[in-house]
């Protein structure tokens, strides 16, 4: 169960950010609205939200969840593939001290995105792609270890982040899609097959017993309220524009 959550502001720059969508230029005015919409079902789903302020220097910013994993032993700040991105980690390093003893640091040369770590109990599988090195996954295994976690890799290729394809939802139900379905490591999960016209939705959220699911995915959506759980839908369409999905747009914990 999670109580707590960071976001960040969206910046006027996300126009700038880093993207291969091919979607368009996204709209600030509605971003902002998307992501008020987002804090409030976080909130519904009882988390306590801490908003960080937009910083302009980083127009990718939004994507807080990239810049730290978190779990209930150990906090490690992440060093971001996107050289663009890796300021980021300064301030949220900073706020973290209120909410752990001890926050660890990825160090270079390695790189990790934690879009590319999904949590699944007390082990993190870590996907290698163009945002994490095999040399930053394995400084976090190593941090994980200490604190009594396990870890393991498993590369990509298609999508930019592991959980742009990946979500565990508890109860040993994985939500999945495009290259990772038929992936051997895991093939011990129940597996939610997403496809490819609703890949997007792959990219979802479990949280405390609710999962928040991007609109206009009919058919993930009722896979997902089939297995019982509480769907939220929301419109993340700026989001989407820049890569990005509802997962990246809070670090829980």
């Amino acid at each position: 169960m999670f109580s707590k959550a960071i976001v960040r502001t969206p910046p006027k720059s996300l126009v700038d950010g880093i993207t291969t969508a091919g979607l368009g230029e996204p709209d600030y005015a509605l971003a902002l609205r998307q992501h008020r919409q987002y804090i409030e079902a976080l909130e519904s789903c009882e988390l306590e939200v801490t908003v960080m302020d937009a910083d302009e220097r980083y127009a990718d910013s939004m994507f807080v969840e990239d810049t730290a994993l978190l779990m209930p032993r150990c906090a490690v700040v992440t060093n971001p593939g996107a050289r663009s991105r890796q300021g980021e980690v300064v301030e949220i390093s900073t706020l973290l001290r209120e909410f752990y003893d001890q926050v660890d640091s990825i160090l270079p040369p390695g790189t990790v995105d934690a879009g590319d770590i999904m949590m699944v109990g007390d082990h993190c599988y870590i996907g290698l792609s163009e945002r994490t090195s095999t040399d930053g996954a394995s400084q976090m295994i190593t941090y994980l270890q200490a604190a009594g976690y396990s870890g393991s890799t498993l590369s990509i290729s298609e999508a930019l982040h592991l959980k742009s394809s990946v979500a565990y939802l508890e109860n040993n139900n994985l939500v999945v899609s495009g290259e990772l379905v038929d992936r051997p490591e895991l093939s011990g999960f129940n597996r939610i097959e997403i496809e490819h016209s609703e890949r997007r939705a792959a990219n979802c959220v479990w949280i405390n017993g609710r999962v928040l699911i991007a609109t206009g995915h009919p058919h993930a959506s009722e896979k997902i309220r089939t297995l019982g759980y509480s769907v939220i839908e929301l419109d993340v369409s700026e989001f989407e524009k820049l890569d990005g999905g509802l997962s990246c747009l809070s670090l829980r914990f």
